[in-house]
């Protein structure tokens, strides 16, 4: 007989791939929030970095899941002002691009986190330098509709 502390009475795939998601879109939603309070900043961290975790057990779970994963979590942090953070999260979402060799658009979005980590650090120098390098990805998106995202969500950093 399975023990039922450690056997879930639901079915336990399921449920990664219902909270990656779940967790993935709430936080957004509060991305695009104005003016959240302190406990909503609480809550979207913890809602991406369950997106997250939930996320690594999947099956299905690649390097691009991880490029997201990362991505989020690092705009997070820098949106809610811990920048030392962000940027440990951003240069993770920058290797795991890198090292998949993931298309173009996910590479603009790897320096797009650096870009606002570095902002959020007050670290001008190196949001440019990093903003430089989105756009330059931008620039070699061969979809314009994914373009123009990119292009507009940089410029929202500086």
């Amino acid at each position: 007989m399975p023990d039922q502390e450690t056997t879930p009475a639901f079915d336990l795939e399921a449920a990664h791939r219902f909270f990656s998601v779940d967790c993935f879109n709430r936080a957004w939603d509060l991305i695009e929030k104005e003016d959240r309070t302190f406990e909503e900043d609480e809550e979207m961290l913890n809602l991406s970095m369950a997106s997250l975790w939930h996320w690594s057990q999947r099956p299905d779970f690649g390097a691009k899941e991880k490029s997201i994963g990362y991505w989020q979590v690092a705009r997070i942090l820098a949106i809610t002002g811990r920048p030392e953070m962000a940027t440990v999260f951003a240069q993770r979402c920058l290797e795991v691009t890198e090292e998949a060799d993931l298309p173009v658009y996910y590479l603009g979005y790897a320096y797009e986190a650096l870009a606002r980590a570095a902002m959020a650090g007050r670290n001008r120098i190196a949001a440019v330098r990093y903003l430089a390098q989105a756009k330059a990805a931008a620039d070699r998106e061969p979809n314009e509709e994914d373009r123009e995202v990119l292009l507009d969500d940089l410029a929202t950093i500086i």
